[in-house]
C-alpha cells in the first residue's frame, strides 16, 4: 500500500501534480477533509482491486475550515500508518499572483478577509500552511518551473519505491533566476571556468560533450568535483540515517546552462553508481 498526500499553495500547481500521479498509476482524489483521510486509507489498503493499492489524495485550505486540526490531523496520520509520504507544492506569492490574474480566478480564501484581495490571501494561506509544510517529505517550488519540468520532477520521484530509501535531486539552476527555495543545500560553481566566453560554446550547454569536456579539463575543477563528492559522501548516510526522505542539492552558476549542469551530472552519475535513487533537474537550462 502507498498513500501520498499532496498538499501546498493554491495556485502552485497541486492539480497538475495529482495528473501526474494518476499518470503513474496512482488512485487519485482531489480535495478531501482530513478527517476523511483515515477513512479513504482503510477503504484503499481493503480494496481488492490492485488499482487502489497506489493512492494520491489532494487536502488543502479548500475542504477545511479548522486549520490547526488539520495540521493535527495530517500528522497523526502520517505517524499511525508508515507508508504515506506527504508531498507539498508551493511557489513564490508574486509569481502565484500572476498566475490568478492570468486565469481571473478568485482564492478560495478571499471570502475570509477584509478587503478580499489576491494578495492577502496568498500570505494569509502561507501562514495557514507553514505548518504542514514542515511535515512534508517532499517539497517542490514551482516559482521558476514549467508544467514539463513538474511533470518530470514528480515522474522522476514516484516512477519508482520511493517507500525505500532517501531520494537525492540534483538541480542546476542560476544564481541570476534565483536560488531554489526548495533546496536543503547550495553549491556554487561560479568559481570554474566559464564556457559562455569561449565563442563555440556559447549557445550550448552542459548536456553537450564540447561544454562538458572544458569545464573537467580544469585541474581545479577536478579538485572541485573531488572535495565536494568528499562531504556528500560523508554527509548522505548521515542524512539517510536520520529519516530524511529526499535531499536536494542546488548547483548553481551565472546562468544555470554550462558549469552548474555540467558538475550536476557529474553529481548524479556519482551517487547513482552507489545505489541511490537519483533524480536530476536542469532549471533554468532553456532560459535567455
Amino acid at each position: 500500500m502507498e498513500f501520498v498526500i499532496v498538499t501546498g499553495m493554491t495556485g502552485a500547481g497541486k492539480t497538475s501534480a495529482l495528473r501526474v500521479l494518476e499518470d503513474l498509476g496512482y488512485y487519485c482524489v482531489d480535495n478531501i477533509p482530513c478527517a476523511l483521510l483515515t477513512t479513504l486509507y482503510t477503504l484503499c489498503d481493503n480494496a481488492k482491486e490492485d488499482m487502489m493499492k497506489k493512492a494520491a489524495v489532494v487536502i488543502d485550505v479548500r475542504g477545511n475550515t479548522d486549520y490547526h486540526q488539520m495540521t493535527a490531523q495530517i500528522e497523526f496520520f502520517k505517524k499511525a500508518h508508515k507508508q504515506v509520504k506527504l508531498l507539498f507544492i508551493d511557489a513564490k506569492t508574486d509569481q502565484i499572483i500572476i498566475r490568478y490574474k492570468e486565469t481571473r480566478r478568485k482564492h478560495p480564501l478571499a471570502e475570509r478577509l477584509k478587503d478580499g484581495s489576491v494578495s492577502e490571501a496568498v500570505e494569509f494561506e502561507k501562514a495557514l500552511m507553514m505548518p504542514v509544510k514542515r511535515l512534508a517529505d517532499y517539497t517542490i517550488d514551482t516559482t521558476h518551473m514549467t508544467n514539463k519540468q513538474l511533470r518530470e520532477r514528480i515522474t522522476s520521484m514516484f516512477l519508482g519505491d520511493v517507500f525505500q530509501g532517501m531520494t537525492l535531486t540534483f538541480m542546476s539552476f542560476g544564481f541570476k533566476y534565483g536560488i531554489p527555495s526548495d533546496a536543503d543545500t547550495v553549491i556554487d560553481v561560479r568559481c570554474l571556468p566559464n564556457p559562455f566566453y569561449i565563442p563555440e560554446l556559447k549557445q550550448l550547454t552542459g548536456l553537450d560533450e564540447e561544454v562538458r569536456e572544458y569545464v573537467l579539463s580544469s585541474t581545479d575543477t577536478n579538485e572541485f568535483i573531488s572535495r565536494v563528492l568528499g562531504l556528500f559522501d560523508y554527509a548522505v548516510p548521515l542524512y539517510s540515517k536520520e529519516g530524511k526522505s529526499e535531499l536536494v542539492v542546488g548547483v548553481g552558476c551565472t546562468g544555470g546552462k554550462h558549469r552548474s549542469v555540467t558538475i550536476t551530472r557529474e553529481l548524479e552519475a556519482h551517487f547513482s553508481q552507489l545505489g541511490y535513487r537519483c533524480v536530476i533537474q536542469h532549471r533554468d537550462i532553456s532560459k535567455d
